[in-house]
């Protein structure tokens, strides 16, 4: 399949900036999911369903004929709790503050679907941090980084200044493990490492993110 006919179906900027940087030509597609954690429901299995659940919904978008479409989602897991995007600051600032001075796990799933075949993957990675104080946290949800981050922290921004320590894949804290996404596509044909210059048809996306 030609590279240009790929869709990301994600309205994050990193993740469309993620496969621009392994040369992958996409147009990026907002969709929209309800993300309830099904009772039961394990930490993996949550991020595996959903990914593949928002590439599904892109299916239903237009001008998406003999296109691959490409999924993700990431979550930050502590003991067995599931944080997504806070709510607003109070939730946010709670959430830091555990995570504060302790390690926490960051699992993100991958979707592809190209040629009527589903191919997925999935990357975890751990991410310690050190103490939080809780005026820092607050200072840290003033700046706007955090309202749309799942864990209410991005590691490629600010909240950089948080980590310790991080083992596994850093694309993959960010939402979209390099590593594992290269070997979907490689898989189904999609060509990557295409020059920067062709990079210029991928469409911007908005600021509607999901981590």
């Amino acid at each position: 399949m030609p590279y240009e006919a790929l869709i990301l179906a994600s309205a994050s900027p990193r993740r469309s900036r993620l496969l621009a940087q392994i040369g992958v030509r996409h147009d990026a597609r907002a969709v929209g999911l309800d993300e309830t954690r099904r009772a039961g429901e394990s930490p993996r299995d949550y991020v595996r369903r959903l990914a593949r659940e928002k590439a599904e919904a892109a299916l239903g978008l237009p001008d998406l004929r003999g296109r691959a479409i490409l999924a993700a989602d990431t979550v930050v897991v502590l003991d067995d709790a599931v944080f997504g995007k806070p709510a607003g600051e109070r939730e946010a600032v709670g959430m830091l503050m555990q995570l504060g001075g302790r390690t926490h796990e960051v699992l993100t799933a991958v979707a592809l679907l190209a040629d009527g075949v589903w191919r997925a993957a999935d990357s975890a990675s751990r991410v310690s941090f050190r103490p939080l104080g809780e005026a820092e946290c607050r200072a840290y949800w003033t700046t706007g980084e955090p309202a749309d981050k799942a864990g209410a922290y991005a590691i490629q921004g600010l909240a950089a200044a948080f980590v310790t320590r991080i083992e596994g894949s850093y694309s993959g804290v960010m939402g979209l493990p390099l590593c594992e996404t290269a070997q979907l596509l490689d898989a189904a044909g999609i060509a990557r490492w295409q020059p920067v210059a062709e990079m210029a048809g991928t469409r911007p996306v908005s600021a509607l993110s999901n981590r």
